[in-house]
């Protein structure tokens, strides 16, 4: 988690207090600290969820940044088995046609 997710989500919740501070004292007599506890506690789990969010898409990112690599080193290996087949066969086939030259074609 980086430091400027940290940094957002103590924002947003510092909003989400001041906000729903002003909307309840700011016109009303009437106190009632569980409506701003609760808009926090909201927020602060909106935070939290979106940062975890963040979180499982950069996970995901890295697994498919390393299957991709696994694959790219696969396809390597696979195109040098295939150019190493298909060297021998060209030589064997160099081979074939010389000696049929050097005995002569009949």
């Amino acid at each position: 988690m980086e430091t400027r997710d940290i940094i957002f989500s103590v924002v947003m919740v510092f909003s989400a207090f001041v906000l729903v501070y002003k909307l309840v004292y700011g016109d009303s007599p009437k106190e009632d600290p569980v409506i701003v506890m609760s808009a926090v506690i909201l927020i602060g789990m909106l935070a939290i969820l979106f940062l975890s969010v963040g979180e499982r898409l950069r996970r995901m990112e890295e697994a498919i940044n390393e299957k991709e690599r696994s694959l790219r080193v696969s396809l390597q290996s696979v195109e040098e088995e295939v150019r190493n087949k298909v060297d021998a066969a060209t030589r064997g086939l160099n081979e074939t046609r010389e000696a049929i030259v050097k005995r002569g074609y009949r």
